[in-house]
């Protein structure tokens, strides 16, 4: 038997194989783009079958398909927003930028299966499955539910998550004292409690921007069709399948206020993106922070210790390194690179249509799914985790003579300088130094250099 069937498009006849679901189209897409072997994203396929599902229903409603074809093809396509086929998705990547390819790849394959199961009826994958769409209007409302979904379901959970972590450990450090650093270089001092609560507040913006960029990504383009007129499509079709994809997602899906920007443009996907190179910007951030405070153990900070989760070294034993860190920085490096791709494709919005939508898909997604992976194990393995060295904290706290600068109000700056200088040249705590340059008394440096008291704010003494 041979491995390969024949099908045939408009363009005539082709090989596809034998147990393919999907038709001739998609196979065209496989041959002409052999590019990269990365294909559509989960979240995206998943977002196909909710469409195609929801129009089905809504052309059901309003009389243009019958019941029998759409039953049939609702349940498949459900069937492949849940995941059940997605090996009949191997449309590369970089294929054709309206994303006809994958549109023709799920209108095959739900075709296919939908034909089976609906009693001897054919059912065609554009007279049927793409009734009253086009590429153009299904493959941007593709990207917006795929990252709405997302964003909603994975990536603001997780910084949630994160951010009830990191105020934990906030409360727990909230008396430990530690030498402040600006420039890389001793400063005044800071409670760890007070450093962790930047981060909690970086993370609890990022969660603000994200949830503020999501209601401009409800807006779809369905309705549209090939350029924003809605062509071929019932005027209450956008409406309708908007309203289903809301029942069946618990998201207020809506046609967006201007087809012709919906179809032409990603400005929403773009904004999203930008939201999300903030986020890796806060992640890169902490991560380095992390990897400072745990460098050593000897000849680092030595601040604290980050849980040892696998041996750091082939060829030194007993090495262990900041691994969740640097992983974590890694994952926001590419959500950067990622955000740059993205603005690019955005700018390819040519009249009509916007002609790089699947690379937007494709990135947006990854960035959501590496940013929410990255910091469940942040928070889980690091961040819940680290243990403080509260000796070396003290240690250097003692001899820090940037703690002269409390002596400011009484000895003045010119005074303070040449304190601190002496205190680290012979390195001696700034307290012996400023005892013997002041006639301050022992208790009222005491009492002025206290490095709990200094992180306060305020003027020392006061």
């Amino acid at each position: 038997m041979s491995e390969f069937r024949t099908e045939r498009d408009s363009m005539g006849e082709l090989h596809v194989p034998r147990d393919a679901l999907y038709g001739a189209q998609t196979q065209r897409a496989v041959d002409n783009f052999p590019v990269s072997g990365l294909r559509m994203p989960r979240d995206f396929i998943r977002a196909l079958g909710l469409i195609k599902a929801s129009a089905a229903e809504a052309n059901a409603e309003l009389g243009l398909l019958d019941a029998t074809r759409s039953r049939a093809i609702i349940a498949a396509a459900e069937a492949v927003a849940e995941g059940d086929h997605d090996d009949h998705f191997p449309v590369d990547v970089f294929q054709t930028g309206s994303g006809t390819s994958s549109n023709m790849n799920a209108n095959e394959v739900i075709a296919r299966l939908a034909t089976a199961d609906a009693d001897g009826v054919a059912v065609h994958p554009n007279d049927h499955i793409n009734m009253g769409q086009s590429s153009n209007d299904v493959i941007p409302s593709a990207i917006h539910v795929s990252a709405g979904l997302a964003a909603r379901e994975r990536l603001l959970p997780a910084l949630r998550e994160l951010l009830r972590r990191i105020e934990q450990r906030q409360t727990e450090l909230v008396d430990v004292t530690k030498t402040g650093r600006t420039h890389l270089m001793d400063a005044m001092p800071v409670t760890m409690g007070q450093e962790l609560s930047g981060w909690a507040s970086q993370v609890q913006h990022a969660i603000q921007r994200i949830e503020g960029s999501l209601p401009r990504l409800n807006q779809l383009a369905l309705g549209g069709t090939a350029v924003g007129t809605g062509i071929n499509a019932h005027p209450e079709f956008g409406s309708h399948c908007a309203a289903i994809l809301q029942r069946r997602t618990g998201i207020e899906f809506r046609v967006g206020d201007n087809l012709f920007e919906a179809l032409s443009c990603q400005d929403q996907a773009v904004e999203l993106s930008g939201q999300l190179r903030v986020l890796a910007v806060s992640l890169m951030k902490i991560g380095n922070d992390l990897r400072w405070m745990n460098s050593g153990p000897l000849a680092g900070l030595g601040e604290i210790s980050l849980p040892a989760l696998q041996p750091g070294s082939s060829i030194m034993p007993g090495k262990v390194n900041p691994v969740v860190p640097e992983s974590v920085t890694m994952a926001a490096a590419q959500v950067m690179g990622n955000d740059a791709t993205i603005a690019v494709a955005g700018q390819s919005g040519n009249f009509q249509l916007n002609v790089m939508l699947p690379v937007i898909a494709y990135n947006l997604l990854q960035s959501i799914e590496i940013l929410a992976n990255s910091i469940r194990i942040l928070g889980a393995r690091a961040i819940s985790g680290f243990t403080v060295n509260e000796e070396a904290l003290q240690q250097a706290l003692e001899r820090n003579p940037i703690l002269v600068t409390a002596l400011n109000a009484a000895i003045g700056y010119e005074k303070g300088a040449a304190i601190a200088k002496r205190a680290y040249s012979e390195g001696r705590p700034i307290l012996e130094v400023a005892a013997e340059q002041t006639d301050l008394s022992h208790d009222a440096l005491r009492i002025l250099l206290d490095p709990r008291a200094l992180t306060r704010g305020g003027i020392p003494g006061q």
